[in-house]
């Protein structure tokens, strides 16, 4: 089975309030793109001017605004702030309401979403297990009348989500990842893999799309069987300066792990990305003021097989780059690989 060429918008909801950002979503539709994803975020990333509404009640709000988009979450954390069959029940209600068009991408998390609410941030490998327990559980409340689950971190009793959508529009998982063990995880059981661009090539070849190819292979599946999502970071402007500094509110992207471990504060991280000179914040990003070289880059994460492509601009001016996106680029990728 090969899976279809998608093109998508993240709705970047760190930086805009949630009205706002059901009205881009609108336009997205209007303009071609076929999804869009949001992040779940306690807060954002930058204090000033920064936003983080609630992913749940804004997917209901964006689906009965839209028609046609697959809307989802990229990503939210089902292990800390939610329990999982909390977040069993608000996808199927979701996956009932708008079928066919709901996708529920999870991950490990981050401190800055999690430690604010005076919860404790464990080690990776804790993180690790409390996505994979989350995960098998959410899964048996959409498949089963009746759950008793005793987990080493989540339990449930005598538990029935009463309304879900049907076998054939089950709202499909995607699991988010930055390493091997969630990506191998994400080929073995998930129905997506999501991850980000602008990293060193060599992860993607190396060590993403290897492990993902070895969790396909010892859960027995081919490789069409799971979507490959790539939330590619584009800025794209016919004045160049513009391009590079519209940037500047997501340099945290660019600071490394360590620089960001534990970090919890937006404010604490807003003060460590302000440090950063402006070519370190753009270079997560395709900057360019040449759509042909937008599609020549974007194509090589086609070329690395990727089917999924989630396009996010830095930019204040979402209007503007949603309208100049699906004139300008959307035709060109359309042209090259689905003709």
């Amino acid at each position: 089975m090969t899976i279809p060429l998608r093109f998508g918008y993240k709705a970047s909801a760190e930086q805009f309030g949630p009205s706002e950002l059901v009205d881009f979503t609108v336009l997205a539709e209007e303009m071609g793109f076929d999804s869009v994803f949001l992040s779940d975020h306690f807060q954002p990333w930058m204090h000033d001017g920064g936003h983080a509404p609630a992913a749940l009640p804004w997917l209901g709000a964006a689906g009965a605004r839209t028609s046609r988009v697959v809307l989802g979450t990229s990503v939210l954390t089902p292990t800390f702030r939610y329990h999982p069959a909390v977040i069993a029940q608000a996808f199927a209600t979701l996956g009932v309401m708008y079928p066919g068009r709901i996708v529920l991408g999870v991950g490990t998390g981050e401190a800055l979403n999690e430690v604010t609410l005076g919860l404790e941030w464990p080690e990776p490998p804790e993180r690790f297990q409390r996505l994979k327990e989350a995960i098998t559980l959410i899964e048996k409340l959409w498949d089963d009348e009746r759950v008793t689950f005793d987990g080493t971190y989540y339990s449930v009793k005598d538990a029935t989500v009463y309304d879900r959508p049907s076998p054939e529009n089950k709202v499909p998982i995607y699991i988010g990842a930055a390493g091997p063990a969630a990506t191998r995880l994400a080929g073995r059981i998930a129905d997506g893999f999501i991850t980000t661009s602008g990293k060193d090539p060599a992860l993607y070849s190396e060590t993403l799309l290897p492990a993902l190819k070895d969790g396909l292979s010892k859960a027995d599946r081919d490789a069409g069987s799971i979507d490959t999502l790539m939330e590619v970071k584009v800025s794209y402007h016919p004045d160049h300066a513009t391009a590079l500094e519209k940037t500047r509110f997501w340099a945290p992207l660019a600071l490394s792990p360590e620089e960001k471990m534990g970090v919890h504060d937006p404010i604490e991280m807003q003060r460590l990305a302000s440090e950063l000179p402006v070519e370190r914040a753009a270079s997560r990003f395709i900057v360019s003021t040449d759509p042909d070289e937008h599609v020549e880059r974007i194509a090589q994460y086609v070329d690395l097989g990727f089917r999924h492509l989630v396009f996010h601009d830095p930019g204040h001016d979402q209007e503007e780059f949603l309208r100049m996106y699906g004139a300008e680029i959307l035709p060109r990728l359309r042209a090259r690989f689905t003709s």
